[in-house]
This record gives structure tokens, sequence and C-alpha cells, in this order.
């Protein structure tokens, strides 16, 4: 066999190399046009801009190239040609002259948060950054303005900025010859931005991200890609069940195996249950992974899953059925009298809706790679806010955090939880470096990730709805509950009321409660937290009160959001250009969904075949979005369609089934996501209110998809669905 036979083909590889030989294989991939800005040769790398810095955003050269720094994290959502268009618009600099690479998060926590935000989540990369980043290129621009005023004696007003040209009367010159000057100039203050659309000469096009091309070459760096000479690599086991305590282990069968570096034992500290916190675990370290992770299964280990261990799904949906029959935490105001007015209706509507605990399932496996040195600490780890990777290792190895340095990488997937590196394994990996002294990458299995995640809550909602004589609700009254670790009332927006208790129909009257129950499972952020399993129940629910009073769905929302501006122009739209009806032929339905996020409102309709068997086909989502302001029509799609499938893939397919106090089914042979022939066609338009609306577009098209499929399958078969995954129930009909 000869060397080159020898050689392992992996998949970027053969993409590199059949990019480089002109072949076949790019056929009908989209390629960037020439005059695209793009992103830096080494966009990992903490140094990489040539010229002069012009505030901590901008770099300006001589050549007029303007390289923006970008603080927040790439993980498949735009987020870095949205930063780069927002300063780029204010700057008003030809986009083939921009170039981008990742801030300096060191930088950013040694200055006092000079980016003022770095963490990327809850779809407000735009919707709250956009005043300072758009700031960032007003004053930039009014800097250089003020340079060439100067230098020409003229007034800065006189002076005009446009596509990196300065020009005033007979005067000219480029951002390039006045950017010494400029990176000196004070300005009295601070010019105002421009947030009329009809005003923008760059924002409101569709631009093609500037990750896709190095993602079509392969030359994208993830973390899991970090490698560092005399790196070892470790594979770790913690108790099945979190937060068990580690009695004893036996590694001598490993100890004398090719490649054995060694043993760690990584210890929780009590009290610390917070996401990136440490549980007991073993870390077996070898020179490759796959040593690691082979001999790990080898060790023998004793745990003490206390009473914890003795818990299940079935466990908690018994003990949550229950708590919905019991007075819980008033959420608001309330109204007592909503439980009045349904006791002497003489038309009631009730149902009860469960969700399972649901999972991340991020594409790139949980990693970390850290190098613990005696003056520099170097973390690789993909978490949405690289300066937390930052606090993180500091926190564990009681180091000063300006001495470590995040290296910034492209994530394979967030979905929420900081991303896979907010999880403990930044903190295994700088304890393994710290006590190996060697550089340590550590990979969970997937088995390891699924079973350690930060969970979707379990969670229930019980809703009742009086009718009067119009078939219009006179009164709601709805209970939710949900199992969290300890019992913590929420995380960020999501709460077992979020999706229920802030819906924007006009009940008369309404009263909402909700129960916290505690449970050993640590739980996160998911992407649209609260409004992806409550949203579900919710306009399911909308849709069983509407069809009890009489009423078409669609129109019964458009009567119950009267007066709200906003809702009608996306109900309307979506009545316009869905062509919703109740009347198609068995085993054919539509259903409807609206669930408002993040600051949009999204309203799908769903379009579904189911067999007489029972084989659901979900054929398309037409999904309508009112987020005020769009920057990036092409980007926002691309969004709403990763939502779409993001929620599909746990309502359908997901759901995690716990035994004995944990979860059983921990890869993707038993925890099913969507598979590629089952993705619908997804139609995304933008009705857009304007005004002073920034709403968020990376998670708010997910939520309404799935009550709009569940609907859509009773209007197919007559059966209502009121618990996920779809998958269970059997959709088969006559």
């Amino acid at each position: 066999m000869t060397e080159q036979t020898k050689q392992i083909l992996s998949r970027r590889s053969f993409i590199q190399g059949a990019a480089a030989a002109g072949g076949g294989l790019m056929i009908g991939f989209h390629m960037p046009l020439a005059n695209a800005a793009t992103i830096g040769p080494n966009p990992q790398s903490l140094t990489t801009a040539v010229g002069t810095e012009i505030n901590a955003w901008l770099v300006i050269d001589r050549d007029n190239t303007v390289t923006i720094r970008i603080p927040h994290t790439e993980m498949g959502q735009g987020g870095i040609t949205s930063v780069a268009l927002l300063i780029a618009e204010e700057l008003n600099v030809e986009w083939s002259k921009i170039k981008t690479e990742f801030a300096d998060a060191n930088r950013h926590l040694r200055n006092n948060k000079e980016y003022k935000v770095m963490s990327t989540h809850g779809s407000q990369l735009v919707r709250l950054q956009h005043p300072h980043l758009m700031q960032a290129g007003a004053s930039a621009r009014e800097r250089l303005k003020q340079a060439a005023a100067t230098a020409w004696g003229v007034d800065r007003s006189k002076v005009e900025a446009k596509l990196g040209v300065l020009t005033s009367g007979s005067h000219t010159g480029t951002y390039g010859e006045f950017v010494d000057a400029a990176a000196t100039v004070k300005l009295d203050k601070e010019p105002a931005i421009n947030t009329d659309p009809t005003k923008w000469w760059l924002l409101g096009k569709g631009t093609m991200r500037l990750d896709i091309p190095n993602k079509v070459n392969g030359s994208a760096k993830y973390a899991m890609d970090t490698k560092v000479p005399g790196m070892v690599y470790a594979a770790v086991k913690a108790s099945p069940v979190p937060w068990g305590t580690l009695k004893s282990f036996d590694d001598s069968a490993i100890k004398k195996r090719p490649g054995y570096v060694g043993t760690v034992q990584l210890k929780a500290v009590p009290g610390k249950r917070g996401q990136p916190d440490m549980q007991d675990a073993i870390a077996v370290v070898f020179d490759s992974w796959y040593r690691a992770k082979t001999a790990l299964d080898l060790v023998k280990v004793e745990w003490d899953f206390g009473e914890s261990g003795k818990t299940s799904s079935a466990q908690y949906y018994v003990e949550g059925r229950k708590l919905l029959d019991q007075t819980g935490q008033l959420t608001g105001k309330g109204d007592p009298r909503a439980a009045e007015i349904i006791a002497a209706a003489s038309k009631v509507v009730t149902a009860q809706y469960e969700r399972p605990f649901e999972t991340h399932a991020r594409m790139e496996p949980i990693n970390a790679t850290v190098h613990v040195q005696a003056d520099r600490v170097d973390v690789w780890s993909p978490t949405q806010d690289q300066s937390a990777a930052i606090t993180i290792v500091a926190e564990q190895l009681g180091r000063d955090a300006k001495d470590i340095y995040a290296h910034t990488m492209f994530l394979g997937g967030g979905f929420g939880g900081n991303g896979g590196g907010g999880t403990g394994v930044t903190k295994q990996a700088a304890e393994i470096s710290k006590q190996l002294g060697k550089p340590v990458k550590v990979i969970w299995s997937r088995e390891e990730d699924l079973a350690q995640d930060k969970q979707r809550p379990l969670a229930l909602a019980k809703l009742t709805a009086s009718l009067g004589e119009d078939g219009l609700p006179t009164a709601l009254f709805t209970r939710g509950a949900w199992f969290t670790q300890d019992g913590i009332n929420n995380f960020g927006s999501a709460t077992a009321d979020y999706g229920i208790s802030n819906m924007s129909y006009n009940f008369p009257v309404r009263h909402h409660e909700r129960h916290n129950a505690k449970t050993h499972i640590p739980g996160s952020t998911h992407r649209a937290p609260g409004a992806n399993q409550m949203g579900f129940m919710a306009e399911s629910f909308i849709d069983e009160i509407a069809i009890a009073g009489g009423w078409n769905p669609l129109d019964w929302r458009l009567k119950m959001t009267e007066g709200q501006d906003d809702y009608q122009l996306v109900l309307q739209t979506l009545k316009d250009k869905a062509g919703f009806r109740t009347d198609l032929p068995k085993g054919q339905g539509m259903g409807i969904g609206v669930v408002e996020s993040h600051g949009t409102i999204a309203a799908a309709c769903a379009t579904v075949n189911v067999s007489r068997r029972g084989r659901l086909t979900i054929e398309k989502l037409l999904v309508v979005l009112d987020a005020g302001h769009v920057i990036n029509p092409h980007a926002a799609a691309e969004q709403c369609e990763g939502s779409v499938c993001w929620e599909l893939s746990h309502a359908w397919m997901g759901g995690l089934e716990m035994e004995n106090g944990r979860f059983i089914n921990t890869n993707f042979d038993s925890y099913n996501l969507l598979r590629i022939d089952q993705m619908p066609e997804v139609e995304t338009i933008f009705a857009s209110s304007g005004g002073t609306k920034w709403g968020g577009l990376g998670e708010p098209a997910g939520p309404p998809a799935p009550p709009a499929v569940a609907n859509a399958i009773w209007y197919a078969t007559g059966k209502r669905i009121r618990s996920t995954p779809f998958r269970q129930h059997d959709l088969s009909w006559t």
C-alpha cells in the first residue's frame, strides 16, 4: 500500500481539493461576486488588520481597505455580515473594500467592555445592538470628514463622504489618505444615525452572507478544528444522572494502552450548579480522541445518584397534571372573575397540553481546547459569547482574566444556552490542562452531549375558555407548569408563562398562573425560549376555541386582534397570501399559528398531507413576519427557514425520554431530528410595520410552525394533537 492510499480523505479536504481543482463539484453553487466584502484570511487571529485604527471597530488602510472587527459570533445566522452591513451603511464605504475579523475578547474585558456587548443570543444582534454598531460607523465617518475639513480649511458640513471618498468643492481624497489625522480627532458630540429605511443605500437589500464562501471551500475554522503543538485529547464521562456524585473509579485497565497520558478526576463545587459549572466526572487523556474514548469505556466507575436516580418522565407528567389542578403563582395582575365567568358559562372549552424535555443537539460536537501556561492561557471554545469563555476559564483557574485569550471560531450551531462552549466543557478543558501541563482538547461524545446538555424543561399547560353567544370567548383561565433545575423561575424570557400569558388576543377577562416544579435536570435557553413550547400550546388551543365557537380560525384571530395594527397587518397578509382553507379533502389540511417573540410577530400557515395509514407529509409553510425593519432580507429569510426546521425537528421528531433519572435516547438513532426529505418548502414574507420597531429574526419564525402543523393535522384527520413529538401519535384515518 502506498503512502497516498493510506491518507484519510476527510469531507473538508475533499471539498477543498475539488474547489481548487476547478472540478464539477462547484456546479450549482452560487459563488461570491468579485465586488463582495470578505472575511480576513485568518479570522481567528487576534491581530490581522493592517492600517490605522480609527475606533475599536474600524481599521482603515492607505489603500482604502476597511477592516471591521466583529464582536459577535458567527453560528450560521449571518452575524459577521450583519455587523459589517450596519457599520458600512454609516461609514459609507464600498462593500468590496470591507474585510472582517473577529474582535479581541480579551481587549473587550480589559477595556471595560469596549465592544459594549459580545454575547450573541436572543435574536438581539440587530434588534438591540444596531445603535452602537451604526454609531461606530457614523463616528468614524464624521472624524474622517473633520480631518479633511481641517486640511482643506472648510467647515465639516461642507465635506461629503461617499463610498470611501471625501469631497468638498474642488478638493477630493480617500478615507485612507485622511485616516491618520482622523484617528486623533475628537468630536464635540456623536452624530445621529440613520434609521430611516427609505434613506439607506446599503441596508435593506439582499446581501450574500460573508461566511458562505469559507464554508463552501472548507476554509472555515471551528473550535473542533483546533490543533495546538503538543496537544492531547480528553474524553469525559460525567454522571448519567445529572449532579450524581462520583464514588470511585478504576482505570487500571487503560494505563498501559498506547498513547495514554493520564486520568483526571473532575469535581463539582458544592452549590455551583450553573450552566458552565462542572459536575463530578472522569477524564481519560490520550494522544488521540479515539484512543481516549475507547479507553474511557473500559474505566470502571461507581456513581451515587441519590434520589434523582428514581425519577422519570412518566413521574413528572403525573406530578405536572396534578399541579395543573392546583392554585399556582399568579402572573401579572390576573383577574379572579375569569374562573367565576367560566363556572357560570353554558359553553366551555378546556384542553391540556404537554411537551417533554428537549435538547439542543448542536451540529458541532461539544468541545473546547485550553492551553494553560505560566504567563497566559489560550482558549478555543464555541460559545455565543467569547468574553464568557474568558471569564469561565478565569473562574476555574483562579487567574486574572487579562492573562486569558479567547480565539473566536465559527460555531457549528448555537440554538441557545450560550453555545456548546458555555457548558462545563470549557472548565473541564481548563482544569485538565492545568493538571497535566499540556494543551488539552476535550470532546464530548454525542451521548455525553445529549445526556449533559442544558435542556428545554418538560412543560404542561391547561387552558379553559368560556364562549358567548357570538362564539367568541368571554373569559380565559390558564395554568402552566414546568420542571426546572431546583425550580428556577426562568431562563431569559423562557418561563411557564411566556407564549400563553402574553397572548395579544383581546380576551375580555383573563387569568394565568404557573408552577415552577423542581427537577435535577439542568435547563437553559433554547431557540425562541418559552415561545417555542408554550406557543404550541396556546395557538393549538386558540384553534380549539375558534372551531368550538363556529369561527374560521384565521377570521377569529383577525377579530380578536382588532385595534392592533401590527397584528392586523401580519394576519391580513397571511390571509391574502396563504389561501387558507378549511374545506380540503380528507387527508389534506391547512393550519395556522401566530406567536410574538423577540419583538417580532410571526404567523405561519402549514399545508399537510396525511396518508390513510398516518404518514405525515408537511408540504409547505408560509411564514409572515413583522420585525419592523429588515437589514438583509436574504439572510433574514434563511434564518426563518432555519427556525422552522429547528422547531419542527423537536415538535415532530424529537423529545427526550427519561428513566431512572437519566435520558435513554442520547444519539440520533433515538433522538430524531428532521431529515432532509421531511423538510417542507418554506416561503417567507416580510410585512413590516416600520416605525421604531426593530424585531429579532433569528428565532420568531419557529414557534408558530408546530401549532400550524398540529392545527392542519386536525383538519386532515379530525385528530387533535395536544402533545409532542407528533411521531408518537397515530394519525391514521378512514
